[in-house]
């Protein structure tokens, strides 16, 4: 069974992207770091019940890589939105047997931490980029565990999108989170709603 690790707001910059979340959650984020594979960089927050938030971008400080950019990011456009969410798993190669279509495993390292994501070739997941990402970490502290909690806690987690419901179905065999809801629609789009000190909060 897959579980719910993270979810991400992707920015042309990651300026774009930070300040989009920080608007939305109205708290700071915390520094991240780059990803030298794929050469973006991000910015975290730590979320109640051992989830965590991202904002990610392309990094101009490094090299664009031959190969295209995980999360489709070579391919985003327009303004900082929630884009992305990640399902942990304990078995890579069994998440790539049972969901081929979400790429291949890419063995990944950020200063003391690794993990291992399934990869499309071209960078683009399934659904129009609605199908999670899949991760294996290989590290007892991943970042949901490692980072402070800033006092929100998730929801819901909306997937709207004109094939949600087929989306649904096709994870159904090993992922159920009650917070996770699809809801078919013309747009795809993703929202979470979130729960914290000063009260509700929307990101979209």
């Amino acid at each position: 069974m897959f579980e719910l690790d993270h979810i991400a707001v992707a920015g042309e910059t990651l300026d774009d992207a930070v300040a989009h979340s920080e608007a939305a959650l109205g708290v700071p984020l915390a520094a991240g770091g780059q990803h030298t594979h794929y050469a973006t960089h991000n910015q975290l927050l730590g979320l109640d019940d051992g989830l965590y938030f991202e904002a990610i971008a392309p990094d101009p400080s490094q090299p664009k890589p031959s190969y295209p950019r995980w999360f489709g990011l070579d391919d985003f456009r327009g303004p900082a939105r929630l884009d992305k969410w990640i399902l942990r798993c304990d078995d890579i190669a069994a998440a790539q047997a049972a969901f081929p279509e979400a790429g291949a495993p890419v063995h990944l390292t950020r200063g003391a931490i690794s993990w291992t994501m399934l990869v499309p070739p071209d960078g683009r997941l399934p659904f129009g980029g609605q199908f999670p990402a899949i991760i294996q970490w290989h590290t007892d502290t991943p970042p949901g565990k490692a980072l402070p909690s800033a006092g929100l806690r998730l929801d819901t987690l909306t997937v709207h999108g004109p094939d949600a419901q087929d989306l649904a179905a096709r994870l159904a065999p090993a992922f159920e989170d009650a917070r996770v809801r699809f809801v078919t629609g013309p747009e795809r789009r993703l929202q979470a709603a979130f729960h914290g000190p000063d009260g509700a909060r929307t990101l979209a």
